[in-house]
């Protein structure tokens, strides 16, 4: 029986792939609604589940693609390829409308720009002072903590290790648990009751996830603008990340 289940999964190994992530997403719904009454959305549980799988499927094939060495879940290492993540942020890129961009004013672009630059610097003045020296590492740990889809495009663009751009990712899912935590909380002090307020937060903050569930747990009617201004996070990191950052950072470190 087992071998006829893992022939079927590998030899429709996308499907499998989509499968499990369906079956983790079910998941992550059910423990965000019994655990935390909706205020920890979903996705950030389903992250966890899928470091915590990854760890797992590499300790137990011995290889360095997680899940992926494993046979039966052979579809995982396509999904999570370049290839799918790339058409992935293009897709989204896509759901922006202009008209609805330009709302947001020089407010935004200016919040957009800080919430991008900001993190960096803190992610990779981290880095530093944990002893990661080089250019790459920096920019990748940096780029990690603007988002954590912007920390592997960084390191796959550079060259960086499996190991630093993994650190990246692990930042990245820090920073977007923490803003969903922290901003029902916070969201008095930040005067976050106007759709204006909502985009310079989703400016500053940049990560959508983190972003748009803490909104929901503040007020539901302004999670658009705040996701609307923090989707372009993703695009911008992606854009000066392993250019423009990069290049000041191996300008500033350069390596010996």
């Amino acid at each position: 029986m087992w071998e006829i289940l893992e022939k079927t999964a590998r030899d429709n190994g996308l499907v499998g792939a989509f499968a499990l992530v369906g079956a983790v997403t079910l998941l992550s719904a059910f423990l965000s609604k019994k655990l935390t009454l909706g205020r920890v959305q979903g996705s950030a549980f389903a992250i966890l589940i899928g470091l915590a799988l990854a760890y797992v499927g590499g300790k137990v094939s011995g290889g360095t693609r997680g899940l992926a060495d494993l046979a039966f879940f052979s579809g995982i290492g396509l999904m999570g390829g370049n290839m799918l993540r790339d058409f992935a942020i293009v897709a989204t890129s896509f759901e922006v409308q202009p008209e609805e961009a330009r709302r947001a004013g020089w407010v935004g672009a200016i919040a957009l720009l800080l919430g991008t630059v900001l993190p960096f610097l803190v992610g990779a003045s981290v880095a530093w002072a944990f002893g990661y020296r080089d250019a790459v590492s920096m920019t990748t740990l940096g780029a990690g903590a603007i988002t954590y889809i912007v920390g592997p495009v960084t390191g796959t663009a550079l060259g960086a290790s499996s190991d630093i751009m993994a650190l990246s990712i692990a930042t990245g899912v820090v920073k977007a648990i923490l803003v969903m935590i922290s901003t029902p909380a916070a969201a008095r002090f930040l005067r976050l009751k106007t759709p204006r307020s909502a985009m310079v937060f989703g400016g500053l903050a940049g990560t959508v996830s983190g972003v748009s569930a803490g909104l929901a747990a503040t007020d539901r009617r302004l999670v658009p603008y705040g996701a609307l201004v923090a989707t372009f996070h993703t695009g911008l990191g992606c854009l000066l990340g392993p250019s423009l950052l990069f290049f000041i950072v191996r300008l500033l470190f350069p390596t010996p």
